[in-house]
Formats: C-alpha cells, structure tokens, sequence
C-alpha cells in the first residue's frame, strides 16, 4: 500500500502508528523518504506532491494509495495529474475531507471509483470497525451489501450513484473540470468547523447551481464543530434539514462518516441504495475499478 500526502503536512508520530495498523491489517506499506516534507501549510511544493501521487500511481509494485492527511492542497496538483496513466493504473485510492477534490477529480476526469474513507491522520485513535470496514473495500473480501445506519430524516428509498464528501469541497469544484454531477446521484455531505451559516451559503450556492435539481437522495454525515457560539441557533443540524427537507427525496441524517473517529468508508461513484424510512445507506459496490 503507497501512502501519499497530496494535501496538508504531516504529523510523524501519527503516520507511524497509521503504518503500524495498515502492517498489523497484512499489508505492506511504502511510502518517499520525503512525504514528510514541509511547506508552510502544504506537504511540500506542488511539484513534489504532484510528482509523489504519479509515483505510486504508475508504480506496478503498489496494489493502493492512502493519503495521510487531507488539509488543503490538492486542488492546487490536479492540473498536473495524468487522467489516462490513473486509469490504465485503477487502484484503490482513499482519502476524504481535502483528499473529496482528488476524488471527484478521479471520478469526473479518469472514470474511476474512489474510497471516501479514513486515512493516517487519526495514528492509532482510528476505530477499529471503521479500519476493518475499509480493508473490506481494498481487499474485495467483504460481503455486499454493506449497510451504513444513520436517522431516518425524509422517507422513500432510491438507488444510484455515490457522488459527495466535504461540502465546502464539493462547492469550491463548481466551475472546474472535475466539478460533481448529482443527476440521479446519492449526494453525501460532511463538513468539519464550518459555522452553520456557512453551511447555509454552501447549501444555497449548490441549489443556485443546480445541484439539487435531479438529486436521487441525499445522506448527511457528522458535521463536526460546525457551531456559533455568537448564534446558536439555528444550529447545523436544522440548517440542513430546512435546505434539504423540501427537496423531497429520500434523506437520511447522522451516518458514520465525517471527521470523526468513527468514519466508515464509502465508494465515491460506486452505487448505493438509500432509505430514508429506516435511515439506512446500503453499498451495492466497493470503491475499486471504473466508474
């Protein structure tokens, strides 16, 4: 497994014990001498990181890629990424909050899956089931499908494809070539220390694009820290259900993926079957191949 870190910088102890983890779960990991590497707040300079993902994606020896970290960065590489060397590789890549733009890229721009899922950051804090669930997904032994449960918000069921992640991600790829499309699409949505009423401008900025138009459903993960002290209320959870409720597809709230411990992977454009009466996400697919 090639570990990568297309984003933020990473912390040394905490790639260890991701290493340690990914070594104990039977995989034998690689990684440059230099992913440690600082620049400000990127894990060195464009040209490195980009040259570092094209390394491990063309490398035959390396079977996956997992990012360290997500932060900020990768949209800044896209531009210098090889579509066609990514899909003649097709291997697993996981990561999730930064890491949604290397995502959505792959999806629109090579015509691959992708795993939504937790990465190194987390060092040894990463919870077991969630690590367990992955490894699922990368080996190809876990049995479909694979059920997520969360709340039920809106009731109905739909199917169709995985399409999401961070949303402030998800926005910032409007107007891009690697800019999502939600027609008949499942959307996933997380966030991490976003103030509600952004959450809000993020929500109103998607429907003003048409995002929400031919939407199959939608599933919303942990919106973690996302809170006001100055105005509490409304707090995140109602600011989602009001911009989501009239939409009226099936919706399901609280399910475990997001920046949390507890953070379950996903196939970003593999295909899902959504209830919103029992608040359950069933995977039909794993994150592994095209798209």
């Amino acid at each position: 497994m090639g570990i990568a870190a297309p984003g933020g910088p990473v912390d040394r102890e905490r790639l260890r014990a991701g290493e340690s983890l990914l070594r104990a779960a039977g995989f034998e990991v690689y990684r440059r001498d230099d992913l440690l590497a600082r620049d400000g707040y990127l894990a060195g300079d464009d040209a490195r990181r980009a040259a570092e993902l094209m390394e491990l994606v063309n490398d035959p020896d390396i079977a996956g890629i997992i990012c360290a970290r997500g932060g900020y960065g990768c949209d800044r590489i896209l531009p210098m990424l090889d579509a066609r060397a990514f899909r003649h590789a097709a291997k697993p890549l996981v990561g999730y909050s930064d890491i949604t733009a290397l995502l959505l890229w792959q999806h629109r721009c090579a015509g691959l899956m992708g795993i939504h899922g937790p990465m190194l950051d987390h060092g040894a804090d990463l919870d077991r089931a969630a690590l367990d669930h992955l490894i699922q997904q990368l080996t190809g032994e876990g049995a479909l499908p694979s059920t997520l449960h969360g709340r039920p918000l809106v009731g109905g069921r739909a199917t169709g494809r995985i399409i999401g992640g961070s949303l402030t991600l998800l926005a910032a790829s409007i107007g891009s070539p690697w800019e999502f499309d939600t027609r008949g699409a499942i959307l996933l949505i997380e966030d991490v220390g976003e103030r509600p009423y952004r959450i809000d401008r993020i929500l109103q900025q998607l429907r003003a694009a048409g995002k929400f138009k031919r939407l199959a459903a939608v599933g919303v993960g942990n919106f973690e820290g996302c809170m006001d002290e100055r105005y509490p209320q409304p707090d995140v959870d109602t600011v989602i259900a009001n911009a989501l409720r009239p939409l009226g597809v099936p919706i399901v709230s609280g399910l475990p993926f997001g920046h949390v411990k507890v953070n379950y992977a996903w196939p970003m454009g593999g295909r899902a079957t959504i209830d919103g009466t029992s608040g359950e996400l069933q995977l039909l697919e794993w994150g592994v191949g095209s798209s």
